[in-house]
This record gives C-alpha cells, structure tokens and sequence, in this order.
C-alpha cells in the first residue's frame, strides 16, 4: 500500500495538459533523412533496420517488420522497451519480458511491427559515453553512468517515437490509421504521454506498469491519465514491487477514455507470458 499520507493521485488539468502537449510538440518540417541500413528476410516476415533523425538531432534506430500473412498494408505495433533494454527484447523467446513471444504473436495477428532504441539504450549507448544502461548492477559490474535523466530519457524518446510516426506514415506497407502501442515498464510509462499528445495511435497497452511515482516527478504517468481517449489496457503483476494495487486502480480511473481496464497477472514485474494474448487481443478489437 502507498502511504497513509501520501495524497491522491492527480491528473494534469485541461490547461496544463494543453501546455505539456506544447512541450513534446517538435518541428515537422526537420527532414527526417530516413535510410535502411539492414534487411532481413526469413520465414516469410521482412525486417528493415531504419535509422532516421530525431529531436536533438540525434539518430534513432529502428526495426520495421513486416508479417507473412497478407499482402498490407498492415496494422502496425509500436513497441516501447523498459530500462535497460533495447528493441531487440522483442526477438528473444522467453525472456524477462516474453519479447520473442509478444513479436511473433502480433505478426501472426497480422500486425507490422515498428520497434525503437529508447535514448542511450541499445544501438544509442554511444549517447551515453558507450556505458551500459544497468539498473539492478551486479557484483563486479561497473558503476552506472547516465549522461541524461530518467526524465529526459522518456521524454525524448516520445517525441524520438512521434517522429518514426511520421516516418511510418511514408511507407505504403502501412496502414498509418491503425496504429498501435505495447510499452513495457518504462516503455508503458512513455505510452502514456505518447497517447495523451498522440492522436495517430488508436490504441495502447501499458504493461508492467510501475505506479509508485508521485508528483512532481514528469515520468509519473497519472499527470497525462486525463489526455489518453484512446482504449488502454494497463497490465500489472500481482507481486511487482514496483506497483501497488491501490496506485494502479488510482491511476487507471484517471485514464479518459472510458475503454480502460486494468487486468492482474500472478507474478512480479516479469509478467507470465499470459499477458501476451491479452495485449494482442487488446490491439486487434481496438486498432
């Protein structure tokens, strides 16, 4: 439970939410420069590395990948990776984050798939003086060296997101009016923004949702909940240590959209791979 002294969680207001939206809005006419770097083709699916330019004039990197099923254009998943990871969690079977499961599950689905390194994560590190992203550092590693915040990091990395949206929106192998979004932990806290100044993406599912930040901290995704219109589903395990029901159920009854539901799954922050048909499932009634 959170404190008994803690105040209720809070919303931004529909001023502050329209002075936010001003923060992540960024400059459309910046040539995206947008280039395939790298093509795979196996199995059917076809998945493009892209990297295109972002805010800050960084470069983000980017995997587009196309489904065997059907000739598109496709439906497309944006999918927001956690701390310390990078847009290749999704290609591994059985991980901490079921990734290899959700991608296959969503292409099966005859979704596209459009995953991005979040700044300084995976392909990025060099934002980060080539020091590895590691938030639970083990015995004999080294010490954690962020060169921006957890605040900047998330912010960036949804207007580095909105961004690909317009790359998306070039490419005929997409249906730019069915989009949707799965973020993990941090990836799911970054859905939230995203979604509230968003308006391409007709849905989300936010999973492994951490709750327990509290004003005036910009991450916490209750200050956006009011914004989001669009269905969000939010998944949560029942042990996650960073997540407590009474937070959860606070925050998904700020959500604005009346297509909102919060769903349980036994375990931590590692969510059983359970969560995967229901946030496919989510995306396919809802996109």
């Amino acid at each position: 439970m959170s404190p008994a002294n803690e105040p209720p969680m809070q919303s931004l207001s529909v001023e502050a939410l329209a002075a936010v939206r001003e923060h992540f809005n960024y400059d459309a006419g910046i040539p995206l420069e947008a280039r395939v770097v790298e093509r795979l083709e196996e199995g059917g699916t076809r998945r493009d590395k892209v990297v295109y330019r972002g805010v800050r004039g960084f470069w983000v990197p980017a995997y587009l990948e196309t489904p065997a099923v059907g000739g598109g254009p496709y439906p497309c998943a944006v999918l927001l990776h956690g701390w310390s990871w990078s847009k290749g969690c999704w290609y591994d079977v059985g991980n901490y984050v079921s990734g290899g499961d959700l991608r296959a599950a969503l292409l099966a689905a005859g979704f596209a798939l459009f995953a991005l390194d979040a700044q300084i994560h995976g392909d990025r590190i060099a934002e980060n003086d080539y020091a590895v992203v590691n938030i639970w550092p083990g015995e004999g590693d080294l010490p954690q060296r962020n060169r921006f915040t957890l605040a900047e990091i998330c912010d960036q990395t949804v207007r580095d997101c909105r961004r690909g949206l317009d790359w998306l929106a070039t490419r005929p192998e997409i249906d730019s009016q069915r989009l949707g979004v799965v973020g993990y932990s941090m990836g799911a806290w970054q859905s939230f923004p995203l979604l509230a100044f968003e308006p391409r993406l007709k849905a989300g599912v936010a999973s492994a949702l951490p709750t327990l930040l509290r004003a005036p901290n910009p991450v916490a995704p209750q200050h956006y909940a009011a914004g989001v219109q669009q269905p969000l589903l939010v998944q949560i395990g029942t042990e996650d240590e960073m997540a407590t029901r009474a937070d959860a159920e606070q925050l998904v009854a700020l959500i604005g959209s009346r297509q909102r539901e919060l769903r349980w799954y036994d375990g931590g922050h590692s969510l059983p791979v359970a969560y995967v048909p229901d946030a496919v499932a989510w995306l396919r009634q809802h996109v």
